[in-house]
């Protein structure tokens, strides 16, 4: 069984994710903190909370709300709302939940958690690493407690999708994911290189939300429902047309299935200042690179296998 610490920004792609993971049967999703990303901290905490009890998981794993901006405060910075509706879910309402966010600062919540489980949590990154960074910052001794780390973000050869060069996560807050990154864990990247690759068309949900289990009927119907917004997204921005990218479910199927991507790990820093490359992802291939530690990066993945992964929980 793995233990799943998961931090995100729900988001369409968050909430797949999250009832994917759930839904593991060998997968134990010990808490959820939320930041800004795709809706603000408070729209992401209260996403997770109603998401848990989608699921049939109300008050069984914890959720605490975490930065409302990044590490060093605010640039310009807009909510994707072509993709993720105003709420974050596709503007998709279900019900509300009687649990409660955690009354704790989200640095504690998550080293607390790592302490209670030390050596067993794998911590996954869905959205920018800003609550990361400042558990790091608080705790350096965090570092030590986590098994491994798997982040969905940032690009090595792929176009960025925030700008020419880098993507959302990674353009958001790259202070804190150098910081992040300079740390002595495994951390392995799951971005654009091939989250991109994955081609998930929505009549394929459909035919999910036909045949899943009956005690997911609810799930994947809410599913269908959020990807519609997203869908529309990608298509006027992309140019994607029934069928959109793989993006947060993929690193919880890298970090459930990591034989399913081929990985390179090379020195690699985040750039943070400038001004057409802030989030850029900055590899040294050369044979004396710069100092920097290295990354495990996925750069190519195997596309009909992952989907089947994906659906298979729901089955």
């Amino acid at each position: 069984m793995t233990k799943l610490l998961i931090d995100c920004d729900p988001g369409v792609d968050d909430a797949m994710a999250i009832l994917f993971a759930l839904n593991r049967r060998d997968a134990e999703v010990i808490g959820i903190s939320v930041a800004r990303g795709n809706c603000s901290a408070a729209q992401g905490t209260e996403n997770a909370l109603r998401l848990l009890k989608l699921a049939g998981r109300e008050g069984e794993i914890p959720v605490c709300m975490g930065a409302a901006e990044p590490l060093y405060g605010l640039r310009e910075d807009r909510y994707p709302t072509p993709f993720h509706g105003e709420n974050g879910l596709g503007n998709i309402k279900i019900p509300a939940s009687s649990q409660k966010a955690a009354d704790e600062e989200v640095e504690d919540f998550l080293y607390r958690l790592a302490l209670e489980n030390e050596g067993e949590v794998v911590l996954i990154e869905l959205g920018r690493m800003t609550n990361i960074a400042r558990t790091v910052q608080k705790y350096p001794s965090f570092v030590k407690k986590i098994r491994r780390v798997v982040c969905m973000g940032g690009t090595v050869f792929a176009p960025g999708n925030s700008s020419p060069v880098a993507e959302a996560n990674f353009y958001g807050d790259p202070e804190a994911i150098d910081l992040v990154m300079q740390q002595d864990w495994p951390l392995t990247v799951v971005g654009l290189d091939v989250t991109t690759a994955i081609h998930l068309y929505y009549d394929d949900l459909l035919k999910l939300a036909e045949r899943c289990r009956e005690d997911c009927k609810e799930e994947v119907k809410f599913l269908c429902d959020i990807n519609v917004c997203y869908q529309e997204g990608n298509r006027r921005q992309n140019r994607m047309f029934g069928y959109f990218p793989l993006h947060d479910p993929l690193a919880l199927i890298v970090a459930l299935e990591p034989s399913i991507v081929n990985t390179r790990r090379m020195p690699a820093r985040v750039e943070c200042e400038g001004k057409l490359t802030r989030g850029m992802i900055v590899t040294d291939r050369r044979d004396h690179p710069f100092e920097g530690k290295n990354v495990e990066f996925c750069l190519e993945v195997n596309e009909r296998k992952v989907l089947d992964i994906l659906f298979d929980a729901f089955m």
